[in-house]
């Protein structure tokens, strides 16, 4: 843990999260404080899937991929503040509300995700998200969580 909270490196975000590639689209947490907040990194790169398709002359990162990378960096969040309880858990979208796109988001960019746990209820957990390129906003949400045990 450093001043700015603890970072977690891929193989750790990898341990508390189920995502992997292509849908794994978080690199990186450089700050989390539990129950409070994250910021997670995501480097964009030409050679993401999707970019073959979104679009071939002017690729652009979806927007869903974001949301779904700040509700990555969040998962995380609530991984580690929830502790050895969250093992073998997923997170899924209950809520998603006021959703805003303001700048494209292109490879190489770095894109950062600050997640703010706005409240917690049991299982329940609401966020707000937004995602920035160079100290600029591109794209910002409120989103809601439900901790689960997998149906297996």
């Amino acid at each position: 843990m450093t001043d700015t909270g603890i970072d977690l490196n891929i193989d750790e975000i990898q341990k508390r999260i189920p995502h992997r590639p292509p849908m794994l689209l978080i690199d990186r947490i450089i700050s989390l404080i539990p129950d409070q907040s994250a910021v997670g990194i995501r480097m964009v790169s030409v050679t993401d899937p999707v970019f073959a398709g979104h679009f071939p002359d002017y690729p652009i990162m979806p927007g869903v991929l974001i949301v779904e990378a700040m509700a990555q960096t969040a998962g995380c969040l609530a991984s580690v503040s929830i502790g050895e309880d969250s093992d073998g858990k997923l997170v899924f979208f209950t809520t998603i509300d006021k959703v805003k796109f303001r700048k494209p988001v292109r490879p190489g960019d770095e894109l950062r995700l600050h997640i703010e746990k706005v409240s917690s209820k049991g299982p329940l957990w609401k966020f707000r998200g937004t995602a920035m390129v160079d100290d600029k906003k591109t794209s910002e949400a409120e989103f809601g969580a439900m901790i689960v045990d997998p149906q297996r």
